[in-house]
């Protein structure tokens, strides 16, 4: 690596970074431009300890020494910045100050992903970052084998996602999938039942679900608002639904995920409710 002191914000040198507040710019230019951004010190080491591969890091002095020993190997500028500085660049105060530019990496075919997979995470159209990257990181936790998001599901690997999974986007496999109905002719055709998280009269409660859940389970959920489009809801096996109290009928798509996760996970996967810590 090599140190540049930034001195102007406005350099092309930093110019991956800027205007990082325009969710619907960076959303279309990174995916285009084959570079996603990481957030916090924390979020780079996973990335690069998942093999991605950084091409400049921004960042406050003050955490130089922390992260030199994974940038070293690197042939990147490290650009140096105060807090001034780099919010005259992105747009926002940078409480983590550090920020990186990584390649990004390419996709896997899914059925590569579904070859071995027993529990995976189908995600339609839901376009908070800060869900997406909720679920990653439950994901990661409750022991799904990958994610697979719908094309116009939000990106996984925009810096907000990033940030909110705990870096865990890096260990989880995800990749696209096509539009229904060649996403569930896929899904099957791997041996997945699918079940899809709505509210419906001929629903099936998830303890019922979890009680004799298939092998290979693949669990769809939509939007918040909006919900499942209709053809998702025409591909799946069945419709599973969470039983609420007080007149509730739903949850926050990322809470309800982790539900549903814990609830069919397989039994090398998360321990018994008695062997749970708080």
């Amino acid at each position: 690596m090599h140190i540049e002191r930034v001195r102007d914000a406005a350099s092309d040198a930093v110019a991956d970074y800027a205007r990082l507040t325009d969710v619907a710019l960076r959303s279309a230019h990174e995916p285009e431009q084959g570079l996603y951004i990481a957030e916090s010190a924390k979020v780079i080491r996973r990335a690069i300890g998942a093999g991605h591969r950084p091409r400049s890091v921004l960042m406050e002095e003050k955490w130089l020494a922390g992260l030199e020993p994974v940038l070293a190997p690197f042939d990147i500028p490290v650009h140096l910045a105060d807090p001034d500085q780099l919010e005259a660049i992105t747009g926002y105060r940078v409480h983590r100050g550090a920020l990186a530019a990584f390649e990004r990496p390419v996709l896997a075919d899914p059925a590569e992903l579904l070859a071995s997979a027993r529990r995976v995470v189908v995600l339609e159209d839901i376009v908070d970052h800060t869900n997406v990257g909720a679920i990653f990181r439950s994901v990661a936790a409750l022991g799904a084998d990958a994610v697979l998001v719908s094309p116009r599901c939000a990106d996984p690997l925009y810096r907000r996602s990033v940030r909110v999974s705990m870096g865990t986007v890096f260990q989880v496999p995800w990749t696209r999938l096509p539009e229904w109905p060649q996403a569930a002719e896929l899904l099957h055709r791997h041996g997945f039942t699918i079940a899809a998280l709505a509210l419906a009269d001929d629903a099936v409660s998830l303890p019922e679900l979890a009680a004799d859940a298939p092998e290979r389970l693949a669990l769809v959920f939509g939007a918040e608002g909006d919900g499942l489009s209709r053809t998702a809801l025409e591909a799946a096996d069945q419709v599973v639904t969470i039983p609420m109290r007080h007149g509730v009928d739903s949850l926050n798509v990322a809470a309800a995920a982790a539900v549903v996760l814990y609830a069919v996970a397989l039994p090398d996967e998360v321990g018994a409710p008695d062997e749970a810590t708080s």
